[in-house]
């Protein structure tokens, strides 16, 4: 059974835009209060994250769901998964009811097309884990395919997958080059916080940036470092 959804529009009304004020993904949301205070300060997304095999802040799905209902329709959800079949993202979609996929492990080619058909209306991003020039040319082949690229620090090589969520900044001229050369919007994610962030955001120049640890203290959303990351962006 096919399952429509009205798209939320608020992160992404201005397709491509390099915007002066970045817009805010707040990821590793964990509890329905972290969404409300994410949405207070302004994020225009949070994110959710299912199983992985390594990182900060996978929930249950039924967690999952219960958060992405309490958000508001101009705010997206962002649901991290690390599957690699379409079959496996589309159940989880309808499980959880999101209105974004975060694809952070590599995805077949093919598969974004099933994942159009079967979930209309659900926005699709995928993300890269910038190591290497490499990265420009597989962001150039998947860009065309998808509603955005996420530009992430881990390191899906590894014997247990890094795939987001490591605290660690990469190389941001490596980033720049992708935001120049695709035609979808970028997110920035990996080791930002309110020290670093304004830099990151002159050095790149993305659609949106994207924050998990560097908001948190001992796990926990921290509203003093969250107050400090949106004043870095004004």
């Amino acid at each position: 059974m096919r399952v429509s959804q009205r798209p939320r529009r608020g992160l992404f009304s201005i397709q491509g835009a390099c915007l002066t004020k970045p817009r805010v993904k707040i990821c590793c949301i964990g509890c329905i209060e972290e969404a409300q205070l994410a949405v207070r300060y302004g994020a225009s997304a949070i994110g959710l994250v299912s199983a992985m095999p390594s990182g900060l802040g996978p929930i249950t799905e039924e967690l999952i769901t219960q958060i992405a209902a309490t958000v508001p329709q101009a705010v997206s959800t962002f649901l991290l998964t690390c599957k690699q079949t379409p079959e496996e993202v589309i159940d989880q979609q309808r499980r959880t009811k999101v209105s974004t996929l975060q694809l952070v492990d590599s995805f077949p080619v093919d598969g974004y097309e099933v994942l159009r058909r079967e979930l209309p209306g659900i926005r699709i991003v995928q993300v890269i884990h910038v190591r290497d020039d490499r990265s420009v040319d597989e962001a150039i082949m998947i860009a065309p395919h998808v509603d955005a690229l996420l530009l992430d620090s881990g390191n899906p090589t590894l014997t247990v997958k890094e795939l987001g969520g490591t605290g660690r900044v990469h190389d941001w001229n490596i980033s720049r080059k992708i935001r120049e050369v695709v035609p979808v919007p970028v997110f920035l994610a990996g080791g930002l916080k309110p020290e670093n962030v304004r830099e990151a955001v002159e050095q790149v120049h993305p659609y949106a940036v994207d924050i998990c640890s560097g908001v948190r203290t001992n796990g926990k959303l921290d509203e003093e470092k969250l107050s400090r990351f949106f004043a870095a962006l004004k």
